[in-house]
């Protein structure tokens, strides 16, 4: 079912909407949405939501949907409660209803997902539409002994020596607005058109390739998909103009392999300043509307 957009307050029944920033590590998570008998970060949180508010479980909406072992250190959500609800959180304490549900929540959920901050959201916010970039880390050990075992859970240990010059001058083309339907699972009725910010490699004071990618959005598997195809140009299996070849080819390449899960990491979503959040959410859902006619079009001219 879609969900409608409130703003701050609501629209339905004089709802609040709370912003939540979460963090977890997303090796025995199904991935953040939630799904039948599955464990995901959506499934444990909202059902954490209602036990401390004591109400039925919020709705989540997230920035971004990681899939099964990505982590995250800056997800970002929100839910619409009862302003009563909310102003009960307290309790008997003196701590805001922010801060108070952040140490409810910590007593409650399990140690791999954290809620790091909650408040309320500032007028016609949307943790999904409201974004105008997210921020992922993938980090790759190519040390001959492999990744720190206290870093295996977050870093992919690489069995070849990667040569980071070469990858960067490959990143560089891919960067701007593109169909990245080469570097995307196909989902039907979603656009993969996508303006990529930023795609850079740097290594990290011990030693860690870390390549820091940044979008407007992403679609289903693109940046694991594209760390796979840089990470063969970095030692030496593909040259270096391979990785643009393959996104003007607009289709999936099977000679592109997907990085494994664990090495990604959610590090930051941004939005714009307060008075520009509700421009933002509407011009986002129109793009995203236009894309789905676009594609529905598209498949039934094919």
């Amino acid at each position: 079912m879609t969900q409608q957009p409130t703003d701050s307050r609501g629209r339905d029944g004089g709802l609040l909407r709370i912003r939540l920033d979460v963090a977890y590590e997303g090796t025995d998570f199904s991935g953040w949405a939630a799904q039948p008998d599955q464990r995901t970060v959506q499934g444990v949180l909202q059902e954490a939501l209602g036990r401390v508010l004591r109400c039925e479980p919020p709705r989540l909406t997230v920035a971004g949907r990681t899939d099964a072992g990505v982590h995250a250190r800056g997800q970002v959500c929100h839910a619409d409660v009862s302003p009563d609800a909310w102003q009960a959180v307290p309790g008997r304490s003196e701590r805001a209803p922010g801060e108070a549900l952040v140490r409810r929540l910590a007593g409650v959920l399990p140690s791999d997902v954290r809620v790091t901050a909650a408040a309320q959201a500032p007028e016609g916010f949307d943790a999904r539409f409201s974004a105008i970039w997210r921020r992922y880390v993938y980090r790759v050990a190519d040390t001959p002994y492999g990744a720190d075992p206290l870093m295996r859970r977050q870093v992919l240990a690489y069995h070849r020596p990667v040569e980071l010059g070469v990858m960067n001058a490959a990143a560089a083309r891919l960067l701007g607005e593109h169909d990245f339907a080469a570097y995307c699972r196909a989902r039907e009725g979603a656009t993969t058109i996508r303006e990529l910010l930023r795609f850079e490699w740097e290594r990290d004071p011990g030693g860690i390739a870390c390549a820091t990618v940044e979008a407007d959005a992403f679609c289903h598997n693109q940046v694991r998909a594209m760390v796979g195809a840089l990470l063969h140009v970095g030692d030496g299996r593909r040259d270096v103009d391979w990785p643009a070849t393959v996104l003007a080819g607009q289709e999936r390449d099977p000679r592109v392999v997907v990085a494994p899960a664990h090495g990604l990491t959610m590090e930051a979503v941004g939005y714009p300043p307060e008075p520009e959040l509700a421009q933002r959410a509407r011009a986002a859902r129109n793009v995203r509307r236009s894309g789905e006619r676009r594609v529905s079009a598209e498949t039934e001219n094919s």
